[in-house]
């Protein structure tokens, strides 16, 4: 292998700046010299040595033996490729056991059936028993878990290539798992694949694959099959929710646990070629991953939780083990999870001192420059075993008696287990950085090449002639006829995007936005004579009540949701807690579409109306996040000129219900209604808002914010005729959103009002 010279003076000054609390000998077992061949191969035998000896299937974790993983299987029959390309077993042995482990799963029985089956419609359960390959419990039928079967599935049908009858039976057992995966059934009313399916009740999982995580490449199989693809427009439905945002110096589309930007990327090679999202942002997925990698490696180096071990060369936060117990530091009880999604990015700190390995080591192709000096640094540290790397490290915890997975006889913990999902993208990206080897192969899939085509990917490799052939001779179904799926269930977060928004002095403000083009999609299967009939997914249409006679497009109203006290932060995600998914009602949806606008207030500071003890003050001066809401609405309206100026609303729950009075005393008329709840405006300046048309809601039994807060804005207002109603709950307290938002006469008095 050559290294740049560029790239060993990295390494070296890398290497150089490992502080010196780090000890040059390892804690533990003996071990031969770092060598990436050493490394690799013993992460490849947990694979070859592993693999149950009747079927075939790769245990989910070693040596605890509970269950084997689909997701393992898929990564394992891509790792025997990368053995045969090292020289660690033939061509032959790798042939053979491949076609035993497809051959087998193809005959695994299939059905709606509770138990006794394997998967039904192409699709496999999560995890499968040990010794028959049957479900596992009560598991889900899993999206994410067969695609990354299918992955593996797809690179031995691409790689056994030669005409004799092993490697044949290959790419045919291969092609017929694939075709008969039914991507479409998974498709929701969303243009999006659920994430999971229950027999006992027959029942999809609201939750759905959408922005940007590891389910790149079902996405992209979903759209390049053959015989069950999905319609184009998942690609987008997929995009919408991307939050793009700087993160440690590093502008990316944020991704917490570094697993999400690794996994679709073991087998697709990413650079120079761009979807349209990434062509507006100016770089490509891959460049995407190097940018979150670096991210997270500073992040680790500036250790906000003050944890042991951290430094330039020895960091890595993904999903894992840990140690699955409680622990004393620096004077807080914190709990680390036995298995948890640890990660770092602008949306998402979930980090207790547990460092994966498989974290730097799996994005050794993305910043080579800082992961190889890692790789080195942690072998050189930590013990390993037969397999590699085990799947977390914590220095920080030393109870080690106190945790169920952990190995004795070190002084901090060690994790007892080698996980297959953490252990497949070691073996496969290691071998990316060090040959591009599975990244060439795939490009030869005629499958992926036809999802990357359907998703909008252009340029870079995909333009040359041999590829653009790869799709000749196959006939592929039409995936825009496919029909979406009513039954299943709608996860009602799904339907916003997220962004921030910054003033000219560089306050920030973090938002998440309903569309209406997001939140009408109006699909179903109705039966007729028995018989289903597909009704083409669309945008509901604006009332025409709304539409303009003059033939101008129709336009729709904007909400201004603001949140309580409770829900302040920097996240983006803490503000949708309550109240706000009332407008995400189907009925709702259908009958007024409307762009949704939820800010987040950052901590410790409000959005205006109130002093901390709740009596109602209004202030000559904005506070910087009511001021900053205002400027965003201005944005909105310049922006999406479908929305009708005539018919922005503001509402808001305790903090945010004193918050709406103080913005609609600001700016009245920029308003055509407002719905306080729990909050209060400030009744000397009444007059202000006079025109403006209020419905304003308190519990009377209310002892958080007192309703005389409501009381008397409400007073003051009637005294001079203002347009205003007052609703007061006798028996309730504090809560009264879900009452009120969840009441249709609300909603449709609020969307009644016009300028």
């Amino acid at each position: 292998m050559k290294i740049s010279p560029l790239i060993i003076l990295l390494v070296l000054l890398a290497c150089h700046a490992v502080p010196a609390q780090i000890p040059p000998a390892p804690i533990g077992a003996e071990k031969p010299p770092f060598s990436l061949d050493e490394v690799q191969k013993r992460h490849f035998l947990f694979f070859w040595e592993l693999a149950h000896k009747t079927n075939f299937q790769i245990p989910d974790r070693y040596p605890t033996d509970d269950f084997s993983s689909i997701a393992a299987t898929g990564f394992g029959l891509s790792a025997y490729l990368v053995g045969v390309e090292r020289a660690w077993i033939t061509r032959a042995e790798a042939a053979e056991r491949v076609l035993q482990t497809l051959a087998f799963i193809k005959k695994l029985p299939q059905g709606p059936e509770a138990a006794d089956v394997a998967g039904y419609r192409g699709w496999f359960y999560h995890f499968l028993n040990t010794q028959d390959a049957l479900r596992y419990k009560t598991v889900e039928l899993s999206s994410i878990d067969t695609g990354l079967l299918m992955a593996g599935v797809l690179s031995c049908m691409t790689y056994f290539d030669q005409d004799n009858p092993t490697e044949q039976a290959i790419r045919e057992t291969a092609d017929y798992l694939f075709r008969r995966v039914e991507f479409d059934w998974f498709l929701n009313e969303q243009n999006r694949l659920s994430m999971g399916w229950f027999p006992e009740r027959d029942g999809f999982l609201a939750a759905d694959w959408r922005g940007y995580n590891e389910a790149m490449i079902l996405n992209i199989m979903a759209l390049g099959s053959p015989t069950h693809p999905v319609p184009a427009k998942i690609w987008e439905k997929w995009c919408e929710p991307y939050f793009r945002a700087e993160f440690k110096g590093q502008d990316h589309v944020n991704f917490g646990p570094l697993f999400g930007h690794q996994y679709s990327q073991c087998w697709i090679d990413f650079r120079g070629i761009q979807d349209p999202y990434m062509k507006k942002m100016g770089i490509d997925y891959f460049e995407n991953s190097r940018r979150a990698t670096l991210a997270q490696r500073q992040y680790c180096i500036e250790n906000p939780g003050k944890f042991k071990g951290y430094s330039p060369n020895i960091w890595g936060l993904t999903a894992g083990d840990g140690p699955d117990s409680d622990m004393l530091h620096e004077g807080k009880k914190i709990f680390c999870p036995g298995y948890g999604a640890r990660g770092a990015a602008i949306d998402y700190q979930e980090d207790d001192g547990t460092i994966a390995p498989t974290a730097a080591i799996s994005s050794l192709p993305f910043a080579p420059e800082v992961c190889l000096p890692a790789l080195e640094a942690m072998w050189n540290r930590w013990p390993v075993g037969k397999y590699g790397f085990f799947d977390g490290y914590n220095e920080t915890f030393t109870e080690i008696n106190r945790s169920p997975k952990a190995q004795p006889g070190y002084p901090f913990w060690v994790d007892k287990d080698y996980l297959g999902i953490d252990q497949g993208p070691i073996v496969l990206m290691m071998e990316n950085y060090r040959s591009k080897f599975l990244w060439d192969l795939m490009k030869r899939n005629p499958y992926i090449v036809q999802g990357l085509k359907r998703a909008g990917f252009m340029g870079g490799w995909l333009e040359k002639p041999e590829v653009q052939k790869a799709t000749n001779g196959i006939s592929f179904v039409d995936g825009e006829k496919a029909t979406l799926n009513p039954t299943i269930p709608l996860d009602q977060n799904g339907f916003f995007q997220r962004a921030i928004y910054r003033d000219k002095t560089g306050n920030k403000l973090p938002y998440q936005l309903m569309t209406p083009w997001q939140s009408t999609v109006n699909s179903q299967k109705s039966k007729v004579n028995g018989q289903q009939s597909k009704v083409k997914s669309q945008q509901s249409k604006v009332n025409s009540q709304q539409s303009k006679a003059n033939g101008q497009h129709s336009t729709v109203p904007l909400v201004i949701f603001l949140h309580g006290s409770g829900e302040r932060g920097t996240q983006n995600h803490e503000q949708m807690r309550n109240g706000v998914h009332a407008f995400c009602e189907k009925w709702v949806r259908e009958k007024y579409p409307h762009y949704l606008l939820v800010p987040q207030c950052p901590p410790d500071i409000r959005w205006g109306g109130s002093s901390k003890d709740w009596e109602t003050l209004y202030q000559e001066e904005p506070t910087v996040p009511g001021r900053m809401v205002l400027e965003l609405v201005g944005k909105m309206l310049r922006e999406h000129p479908d929305i009708d100026p005539k018919r922005v609303y503001i509402t808001g729950l305790s903090m945010g219900g004193f918050g709406t009075f103080d913005l609609l005393m600001r700016r009245p008329e920029l308003f055509a209604a407002g719905l306080p709840l729990c909050g209060g405006g400030d009744p000397r300046y009444a007059e202000k808002i006079k025109g403006v048309p209020l419905w304003v809601f308190h519990g009377g039994l209310d002892d958080v914010a007192l309703p005389r807060c409501s009381r008397r804005i409400v007073e003051a207002l009637e005294k001079i005729d203002g347009k205003v109603k007052y609703t007061e709950y006798s028996t309730m307290y504090h809560d009264i959103w879900n009452v009120t938002y969840y009441n249709p006469a609300v909603l449709e008095w609020l969307f009644a009002q016009k300028k």
